[in-house]
């Protein structure tokens, strides 16, 4: 057993921000066709990690001004806290996400927000786009998300007291299921409703601290 008591997990897009990066990306640069490709993913014409590779490759930006895109990501103010006091109540904070670290990793720095596991496909700036590389050596590996939520969160399971999850959306289900306990903003949690999944529902990070202060999982 870790000798951290516990692990609180998050996705990032939609839950640690107010917008997916991709979203952004189609809204501001590639429109229509942006749009076309959002319709074929939801018709399942796509698996995720391909429709994510497809979008972020075309942004047609330099490296400078693709990272001034990522410092306009809407950050959730409130997580910043949050994650300073599971730290500060002998816990940890992971992100989990399917998106790419690339820009995950560059949103922190400039928030000066360190030493969090992050989980996510790695990525590389080429062509004035963003290139997804999923590890298909990982033990997380998935074909159809690149990462594979649920067995990132199972082996937590395996190394943490209690798991605590975040999410928005689909992939977040399965994990999710896992958790000790699930906090859940915008599509997911009429996703989890549908299962009979147990959740609590947030709309930001404040909501989080709030409920995890009311069970004694952090300090006032």
């Amino acid at each position: 057993m870790n000798n951290k008591r516990f692990i609180f997990v998050s996705d990032f897009d939609g839950t640690l921000t107010a917008k997916d990066f991709y979203q952004m990306i189609i809204d501001d640069y590639i429109g229509e066709v942006g749009q076309e490709l959002y319709k074929a993913w939801r018709r399942k014409e796509y698996k995720d990690k391909d429709f994510l590779a497809q979008i972020y490759r075309s942004i047609g930006r330099d490296e400078d001004e693709i990272l001034e895109d990522i410092l306009k990501i809407e950050w959730d103010e409130h997580a910043s806290e949050v994650i300073q006091k599971i730290k500060d109540s002998g816990g940890e904070f992971a992100i989990l996400s399917a998106g790419t670290s690339y820009y995950i990793d560059r949103l922190l720095e400039a928030k000066k927000i360190s030493d969090l596991k992050v989980y996510s496909n790695p990525g590389y700036y080429q062509d004035r786009g963003i290139h997804l590389k999923p590890d298909e050596s990982s033990p997380y590996y998935s074909d159809v998300y690149g990462i594979d939520k649920a067995k990132v969160v199972k082996a937590f399971k395996e190394q943490y007291e209690k798991v605590y999850f975040a999410g928005d959306s689909a992939p977040d289900i399965e994990p999710a299921k896992l958790a000790d306990l699930v906090f859940a903003k915008g599509t997911l949690q009429e996703m989890l409703r549908e299962q009979d999944i147990p959740f609590i529902p947030i709309n930001h990070f404040g909501e989080v601290e709030d409920e995890l202060i009311r069970r004694g999982v952090l300090r006032a």
